[in-house]
């Protein structure tokens, strides 16, 4: 393993953002450290890469583990520069099932601050480092939908936030990516989208946000103007706006 160059752990690269990030990442020259629950899907995608890449497999659901799993990455890889933490689900829940609320939880909250504890003690020790999270422009408002979705997202911009805060007289760099609409299979199939983008495309964004150092980037970037505007709906605007959504959705499945 080539020990000059930049090393990556992206957890949740199995697929959509989190693959295209993981190929973006080995055409730049990292080795990248591929983690997820499918071993299967990150060994198919091992073998794509330009670069030197290492597989394992993570379920953050099982945090214990996950924690385990992580250190003994980095510990192969022996270096990390860049965490992404990309993992998470989404469930409508209009009938509120508990099993699918708790799983949301269980790797939109719990797992993913496991794995940004993790690398928030390595580069304490090491004095240097990024964390990027992969959020979502949904943690600015509730949602009756997917109410432990929204909630998520939400402390996700929250923990991230006193991370940075943690860390801002440091060398260590924290990023929250809120994106947009991406075509991934969380999002495929549900009416009423719009500024859908592929997931090379957020990739691409995202990698520049991480460049440029900032703190929170909207992939695409004027999601940060949409979500300005929802921010100052009130909550019965925002309320009448998504019973008429539900309405209309009812409507033309019907047809």
């Amino acid at each position: 393993m080539d020990h000059s160059k930049k090393k990556a752990i992206i957890i949740g690269s199995s697929s959509g953002i989190g693959r295209a990030l993981a190929k973006k990442l080995s055409a730049e020259g990292y080795i990248v450290g591929l983690a997820g629950r499918s071993l299967e899907k990150l060994q198919a995608l091992q073998k794509e890469l330009p670069g030197e890449s290492l597989v394992r497999q993570i379920d953050v659901r099982d945090t214990r583990e996950a924690i385990h799993g992580l250190r003994n990455m980095i510990m192969a890889l022996r270096d990390l520069d860049l965490m992404i933490i990309n993992a998470g689900v989404l469930f409508h829940n209009d009938k509120l099932q508990w099993n699918l609320e708790e799983d949301m939880i269980k790797v939109n909250v719990l797992g993913f601050t496991a794995m940004a504890n993790v690398a928030a003690d390595y580069f304490l020790q090491k004095g240097s480092g990024c964390i990027v999270g992969i959020s979502s422009v949904a943690g600015h408002r509730g949602s009756g939908r997917s109410p432990a979705y929204n909630a998520s997202k939400a402390f996700m911009f929250n923990y991230l936030e006193g991370l940075r805060q943690k860390f801002s007289n440091t060398a260590i760099k924290v990023v929250d990516i809120r994106p947009g609409f991406v075509d991934t299979e969380m999002v495929r199939g549900r009416k009423g989208l719009f500024g859908i983008i592929s997931p090379e495309r957020a990739a691409e964004d995202i990698y520049k946000a991480v460049q440029k150092g900032k703190r929170i980037a909207y992939v695409p970037s004027w999601w940060r103007a949409v979500m300005w505007f929802f921010r100052c709906l009130p909550e019965s605007v925002l309320h009448w706006g998504y019973r008429r959504y539900l309405a209309w959705d009812k409507k033309t499945s019907a047809t």
